[in-house]
């Protein structure tokens, strides 16, 4: 059963891949046997994370998912290098944390530009390319709080952008599955990231989540790979539209 997530051969692009969930999840695509395209703005990182992972399976590509054509020119060099693609890994994202009453339009539209308009521009390019070989898996990085209120953690511009990116996924979804290309989403509850660090750093933190999560804690490195690799790879080849709350809880309380 095993062979099921297997994607050996295939090639993979994840946005977002300099850090936190986007490094882990380029890690678990490598570690299943994709070829990688790493695109974030932090070069630094992005080739040391190459390196890690071996130059000749992985490309890093330097580029900022709200410049225009730069998520094309990361689909085209994808398939320059590799051949095709098969999966396309939409994880870059901000926040901008405070009361809805304090922030600016400007400021909302920079996490939605992000967050949401970001992610429908590469579903569009990568479905250019999977489209027309009739096969791709697209995975969309939504949050639990795009399907709850964040109560301790208000960003009303976050929570608006990730549940847009929640019925965008049904949306493509609907649009391209009978032409071979699924579209599905992952939204992660509380994972420890470059984002959310300083909040983990005060105990009072931790100890919310104990008392409401009905886990009793945070997530761990590494328990978003099974989702990932599960639509990413033929074990989901019947799974359509669909969002996969990884929150230890939160969303069914």
């Amino acid at each position: 059963m095993s062979g099921i997530f297997d994607l050996e051969g295939r090639t993979a692009v994840v946005t977002g891949a300099s850090s936190g969930l986007g490094e882990r999840f380029a890690q678990a695509l490598s570690g299943a046997g994709a070829n990688v395209v790493l695109v974030a703005r932090r070069a630094d990182r992005l080739e040391a994370l190459a390196a890690h992972l071996g130059p000749e399976r992985t490309l890093a590509v330097t580029a900022d998912v709200r410049e225009a054509g730069a998520l094309a020119r990361a689909v085209d060099q994808a398939v320059a290098r590799f051949g095709r693609l098969d999966v396309m890994v939409n994880n870059a994202g901000v926040a901008r944390v405070g009361p809805a009453e304090g922030q600016s339009t400007e400021s909302f539209l920079e996490v939605v530009e992000v967050n949401l308009a970001a992610v429908f521009t590469g579903c569009r390019e990568a479905a250019r390319v999977m489209l027309p070989q009739g096969a791709g898996s697209i995975v969309n990085v939504a949050s639990v709080l795009g399907l709850v209120g964040g109560l301790k953690f208000p960003d009303a511009a976050y929570a608006a952008s990730k549940g847009g990116v929640v019925n965008l996924t049904r949306e493509l979804a609907a649009q391209w599955a009978g032409r071979g290309v699924r579209v599905n989403a992952i939204a992660p509850g509380w994972f420890r990231s470059e984002m959310n660090a300083e909040l983990f750093e005060d105990p009072a933190w931790e100890r919310y989540l104990q008392r409401t999560l009905p886990a009793g804690r945070a997530g761990r490195e590494g328990e978003l790979d099974g989702a990932l690799l599960f639509l990413a790879s033929d074990a989901s080849s019947y799974v359509i539209g669909q969002t996969i709350a990884v929150d230890g809880g939160w969303s069914a309380v």
